[in-house]
């Protein structure tokens, strides 16, 4: 597994609820477990049997990516949620009109954003009628499960 790919590893695993994370590849295996503020790599690498298991640390980025879920603000209205953790995006693409705007109506089950997962667009709906008064996350932000999106009056 090259470095650039253990590094985005290392890097999801710090910024996300997932305490721990196990990979098999043909080249190997890899087990990246959060311990405190930071992710402690070991990998294992079936190809060369001469190599050792290797240990490293990441930077902590979590503590910078945990107060914005909680310290999520006391809204009025009906506050949208993340349903999932994954990247927030306005638009089902990046010259698209957003799916929802601040002053907009929308009804139950009216689509509002989506929430990339995976490589899997999730449309994220509208759970109740109203107007959107306020939109709590910016275009192309990482989202925590729970994580205010969207206040709806």
């Amino acid at each position: 597994m090259d470095l650039r790919k253990l590094k985005t590893l290392i890097d999801l695993v710090s910024e996300s609820n997932v305490s721990e994370l196990e990979i098999t590849e043909a080249d190997g295996k890899v087990r990246i477990v959060k311990a405190g503020a930071q992710p402690v790599v070991v990998q294992t690498v079936a190809a060369a049997p001469a190599m050792a298991p290797v240990a490293a640390a990441a930077p902590a980025a979590a503590p910078a990516a945990a107060p914005a879920v909680a310290e999520a603000p006391a809204e009025t209205g009906h506050v949208v949620k993340s349903p999932m953790v994954g990247t927030f995006y306005r638009a089902s693409s990046p010259g698209a009109k957003a799916f929802a705007e601040v002053g907009d109506q929308v009804k139950a089950g009216q689509p509002v954003c989506i929430i990339e997962a995976m490589k899997i667009m999730n449309e994220i709906e509208a759970d109740m009628d109203g107007t959107i008064t306020k939109i709590l996350v910016d275009n192309g932000q990482p989202v925590e499960y729970g994580q205010p999106l969207f206040v709806i009056e």
